[in-house]
């Protein structure tokens, strides 16, 4: 899997974009978690609750507008 690129983090939602070079070109791909504390531990979770839907929303639309902004 490629390393990520470039991470967006609002909360405790984040978005980690990875940048791939294919036969066809550029490809993004994008991994939205939430960040929960297990302890002493910080873990990820692709779980996602109500309250958590608005920062989703904002993470999401920021890496689609950093993504097109790459192409140029």
């Amino acid at each position: 899997m490629a390393q990520v690129t470039h991470e967006i983090r609002r909360g405790l939602i984040v978005a980690k974009i990875r940048r791939r070079n294919t036969k066809h070109g550029v490809r993004y791909s994008l991994t939205t978690v939430r960040l929960y504390r297990n302890g002493d531990q910080w873990k990820e979770s692709t779980r996602f609750g109500r309250d958590d839907i608005p920062l989703v929303r904002l993470v999401l639309d920021e890496a689609y507008t950093w993504i097109l902004q790459q192409a140029r």
